[in-house]
């Protein structure tokens, strides 16, 4: 139903230059009044309701941006260079395949709706995932995601040169093998290669992207995005509201699952951002870096990884972690509105083992999570015949970025075998058998 309906409304503003701009399926003009109330009580609130540090930042960077008032509009090669990148691994969904059979037309209005600052963000699409929790995704139109790129591959650099080498997700090289692999390095220097005992204090923003205030996130933008139009077109990305005549393809059952303050729904229009947006993401790791920031310079702890909200910070003292943590609880209020989830705060030794993203850091090796496991042999057994070597194989690749894995391995090899798959010799990759 989803993709069905996502499709037969892109094809349907796809036939003409003027569809792509003006039919946009939304109400535009509630929009734009939505982001202009937005904009002018974000304003007032930075002008009036922050302490003076957030002031002061503000006041330079506008001071900058005013010194600085250049246009510097993207080419079209930009675009469309855009367009290959968000169509990565998408291009046989209907919305990307609607967008196609009109590339050149489409593209082109595209571009100048950008140009001429008529642009306007469309009709997000609302569903519900239940793994590995249930959470709300609002998806954008394929159009906005391409604009979502376009913005980030101007944007993202200038802002990702002063991220911390810690931080992980929606960086280029640091997913979540590298957050994994970085952290077990830390613990191996702070333990000697587990030769001393050592702590660790994980910690997990509670309700961390319905939560994220805009007003700090613009002055955190505002200070290095000096330029008057990609100035305009940040603040654009940034204050759509999703929710504005949203198509919501949730299944009753599962969007029941999702409890109320997790819900974007319940939020105003100042807080919250949706996920499922590759600008989401980006916005997300610009508002955390002031934590990464005040952890790494401010406490001065030397031991430390974040990926998205959940970080993790190494220690030889459990007092001094637990000092870090009063400290970081401050920062969090004070500065970004945030606070830590209670239930998943844990100080206890490393010897127990660490158990991040996805993945179990104990003495000299890395496992797959115990419930990832479960997860992947329960969902083979029940995907449909003709899914299930395409999900052998993506679960023999999480698998194998744990370092010792090869157990996990063989007990999917011997799934997979019953199942009527060859599987190569490396326990790397299932394939279909060929008749004899």
């Amino acid at each position: 139903m989803h993709s069905t309906e996502t499709a037969h409304t892109n094809r349907g503003r796809s036939g003409a230059v003027s569809a792509l701009i003006t039919d946009r399926g939304g109400d535009v003009d509630s929009r734009n009044q939505s982001a202009r109330e937005a904009y002018a009580w974000i304003q007032n609130f930075n002008n009036g309701n922050q302490n003076n540090n957030w002031k002061n930042n503000n006041n330079r960077a506008r001071a900058v941006r005013s010194s600085k008032q250049t246009e510097d509009p993207p080419s079209f090669r930009e675009l469309v260079e855009a367009y290959f990148e968000c169509r990565k691994g998408k291009r046989n969904s209907d919305t990307a395949l609607a967008f196609e059979a009109n590339l050149e037309r489409n593209l082109c209005a595209l571009h100048a709706s950008l140009i001429n600052r008529t642009y306007t963000p469309g009709r997000s699409i609302c569903f519900v995932i239940t793994r590995p929790k249930p959470r709300e995704v609002w998806a954008a139109e394929f159009e906005d995601r391409i604009v979502h790129h376009l913005l980030y591959r101007r944007i993202g650099p200038r802002f990702e040169r002063s991220f911390v080498a810690d931080s992980c997700a929606c960086i280029k090289g640091r997913g979540t093998l590298y957050g994994a692999m970085r952290l077990e390095a830390k613990v191996r220097s702070i333990t000697e290669n587990w030769s001393k005992p050592a702590f660790y204090l994980k910690c997990d923003l509670a309700n961390f992207f319905v939560t994220i205030n805009k007003a700090i996130l613009m002055q955190l933008l505002e200070a290095k995005v000096t330029d008057l139009w990609w100035h305009w077109l940040t603040i654009e990305v940034l204050l759509n509201d999703p929710r504005i005549d949203a198509r919501n393809h949730a299944n009753p059952k599962t969007a029941g699952l999702v409890p109320k303050h997790k819900r974007l729904g319940n939020q105003d229009k100042i807080h919250g951002l949706p996920i499922g947006n590759l600008s989401s993401q980006f916005f997300a790791n610009v508002y955390l870096n002031e934590l990464d920031q005040f952890v790494k310079h401010q406490i001065g702890a030397k031991h430390y990884t974040r990926y998205v909200d959940d970080f993790v910070l190494l220690h030889e003292s459990a007092q001094w972690l637990n000092a870090a943590k009063t400290k970081i609880e401050w920062f969090l209020a004070e500065r970004l509105q945030a606070r830590l989830n209670p239930s998943k705060t844990i100080l206890q030794p490393i010897e127990r083992g660490i158990d991040f993203v996805g993945q179990v850091i104990r003495p000299w090796h890395r496992t797959t999570r115990k419930r990832t496991v479960n997860v992947a042999f329960d969902r083979v057994q029940r995907v449909a015949p003709e899914d299930r070597r395409a999900t052998v194989n993506s679960y023999f690749g999480l698998m194998r970025q744990a370092s010792k894995s090869h157990h996990v391995r063989s007990r999917l090899a011997k799934v997979a075998l019953k199942h009527g798959h060859a599987v190569d010799g490396g326990l790397t990759k299932a394939f279909e058998r060929k008749p004899k």
